[in-house]
């Protein structure tokens, strides 16, 4: 932490910026070079703050960390927050989201690399994560550090990333969201004899144990790509999502109850998709 003291910026060097009307204003603080350790570099890093944050009487607020914070304005996060906010469908949340460095190296899973050697940095950025960023911003904001209202997600290789980080410390987090997840991570090269072995996360999950009050939402798009690997009609983006729920079911999990499952009809592989999605996502993480 005595890193952190030294270059954290203070509050009045963080960039504000205040959206929509008087009264009713939705707060962006962009710190925008965090300092860590862990990654050996600064990080950018927004923090979508709900109206009254500062001024008003609620307590800690359910927080969303969130991998690619740069993809934020694609996916339209400011407006949506707002929408969902006037229409009274979503609490107020905070928003923490974390803009990627070097995505194939420190988005992956902790356990191993890949097959390549990609994700080499994957533990680095799950201990800049837990031990840098979320235990200082939360001396700065108001956020819950309650499992069960706190959630991460993630597009593409940052969802790989969020399920790696959820699973492994479920103690921290009550809710993952895997847009688009790159859920065909493997530990070793594709051969046509055995199309869907050596699937990291897969294999992660089916060695469990179960981790108690742990929540699943997936998307996948008709569209996400075209590989069907195993040639069975069925694009490998979907299958690698539907065998993942399989084998979240072998422990138990439900459909319904703990996992929730959007296949999006001419979803793209895109922060377009992803946005039009979102909505949903944050009302199965976060709604009453």
């Amino acid at each position: 932490m005595d890193f952190l003291k030294r270059h954290f910026p203070q509050k009045n060097a963080l960039l504000n910026q205040i959206f929509f009307r008087p009264g009713h204003e939705l707060e962006l603080h962009s710190l925008k070079n965090f300092p860590s350790e862990a990654l050996g570099r600064t990080v950018h890093i927004d923090v979508f703050l709900p109206p009254g944050h500062f001024s008003g009487s609620n307590g800690a607020y359910p927080t969303l960390w969130i991998n690619d914070g740069q993809d934020m304005p694609a996916v339209g996060m400011a407006a949506t927050l707002q929408r969902l906010y006037q229409e009274r469908k979503l609490p107020h949340i905070i928003v923490v989201a974390i803009h990627a460095g070097d995505r194939m190296q420190e988005y992956g899973t902790v356990s191993r690399p890949d097959y390549m050697k990609r994700g080499s940095k994957a533990p680095q950025y799950t201990r800049f994560l837990l031990k840098e960023l979320m235990p200082e911003l939360s001396l700065r904001y108001r956020i819950s550090r309650k499992a069960h209202k706190t959630a991460i997600a993630g597009f593409s290789l940052g969802g790989l990333s969020a399920i790696d980080i959820a699973w492994n410390h479920a103690g921290m987090f009550g809710k993952v969201g895997v847009f688009s997840g790159s859920l065909w991570w493997r530990s070793r090269a594709f051969t046509p004899d055995a199309p869907d072995a050596h699937r990291i996360v897969h294999h992660m999950v089916s060695q469990g144990p179960r981790r108690e009050g742990l929540r699943f939402w997936l998307q996948a798009g008709t569209k996400d790509e075209t590989e069907d690997r195993n040639n069975n009609g069925i694009i490998d983006a979907i299958d690698d999502t539907l065998d993942l729920i399989k084998e979240l079911k072998n422990w138990g999990y439900r459909e319904g109850a703990d996992i929730k499952y959007v296949e999006v009809i001419g979803g793209e592989h895109n922060p377009d998709t992803w946005g039009k999605v979102m909505p949903d996502f944050l009302q199965w993480a976060f709604g009453q």
